[in-house]
């Protein structure tokens, strides 16, 4: 071989060393401080809305509706079921939020239903929705797991009612 194709050669290679570094710090940055928003909400104690006009209908997530079963409830929640979900312990302890019919997004992102901001929560970290009259209850394939009850959640699960919901540094309960 020439001097010039070996040159090449190295040439090549290391520029596709330096994109393979670049992936994964890109990779890692995203993981570690989720996707980047354009415009933070400022949340002051003197001015904090409502806990029923801070909880917005929650948007399915696109990246996990794509993996998850899509199934809408046909019947509405059973007449002894919960009728809020209650931040038991975190930042925002004691903060309530009426249920509906809609999906409940929990994660970093601004298009959560319900943001949490803590180093241990991802941006898109779990969800919770409403089948055949259930609450259940699906980790996003978070960095830190979902917990229900202590016990990791790897599959959609029931939530019953009173149980801990644990994400990130943040538990909740459905409550009456």
């Amino acid at each position: 071989m020439s001097e010039l194709t070996l040159l090449v050669l190295q040439l090549g290679f290391l520029l596709l060393l330096w994109a393979f570094i670049f992936s994964i710090v890109y990779a890692l940055r995203s993981d570690l401080f989720g996707q980047r928003v354009r415009k933070l909400q400022p949340e002051s104690a003197a001015a904090a809305p409502s806990p029923a006009a801070a909880f917005p209908a929650a948007a399915p997530v696109a990246a996990a509706a794509a993996t998850a079963p899509v199934s809408r409830p046909t019947t509405p929640p059973a007449g002894d079921g919960p009728l809020r979900l209650v931040i038991t312990s975190g930042q925002k302890a004691g903060t309530e939020f009426p249920l509906g019919r809609d999906e409940i997004t929990i994660g970093r992102s601004s298009d959560s239903a319900i943001i949490i901001r803590d180093d241990y929560t991802s941006t898109h970290h779990a969800r919770m929705m409403l089948w055949n009259g259930q609450w259940m209850l699906q980790d996003l394939d978070s960095t830190n797991g979902t917990f229900l009850n202590g016990a990791r959640v790897t599959v959609p699960v029931q939530i019953p009612l009173g149980a801990t919901i644990k994400v990130g540094a943040t538990t909740f309960e459905l409550r009456r």
